[in-house]
């Protein structure tokens, strides 16, 4: 299984430290579509994320995503990455690996469990690319 949603902010809240750093805490609700392949494929993407990151250093964005598929069934996942800045071209690259679990569904997604990797990239100023790949099989 692997989707890509393309995911727009439709909410936010943002905690800016007045302490001299630019470390920030971002709560935002995003959406998109999910394209790919698996029983995901096609859905309706909405995150409820918190990231909190200090830029130049690092940090650790975590949420869920609920996904309505095509058919009207719910998957909840809950994911976690880890935003590291590395060296770039003339400014800091930020590089974000993680991890996703689907903890809940109904309908056929009711009695099925799934964990993958998953990345966040900028696919533009203000949306991000969501990549998640890995299995969903029935619970045992």
């Amino acid at each position: 299984m692997k989707i890509e949603a393309v995911m727009a902010p439709k909410q936010a809240m943002k905690l800016d430290f007045k302490d001299g750093s630019k470390h920030f805490v971002l709560l935002v609700r995003r959406e998109g579509e999910a394209k790919g392949t698996g029983p995901l494929a096609g859905g309706q993407v909405v995150e409820f994320g918190m990231h909190d990151i200090n830029p130049g250093v690092g940090g650790d964005p975590r949420g869920f995503l609920e996904i309505t598929t095509p058919s009207g069934d719910h998957a909840y996942i809950r994911w976690i990455v880890k935003a590291v800045f590395v060296k770039g071209d003339g400014k800091p690259r930020l590089i974000d690996y993680g991890h996703w679990e689907l903890i809940s569904g109904s309908g056929v997604l009711a009695n099925m469990r799934g964990v993958g990797t998953m990345t966040i990239k900028a696919a533009s100023k203000t949306d991000r690319l969501f990549t998640l790949e890995g299995e969903i099989a029935p619970k045992p």
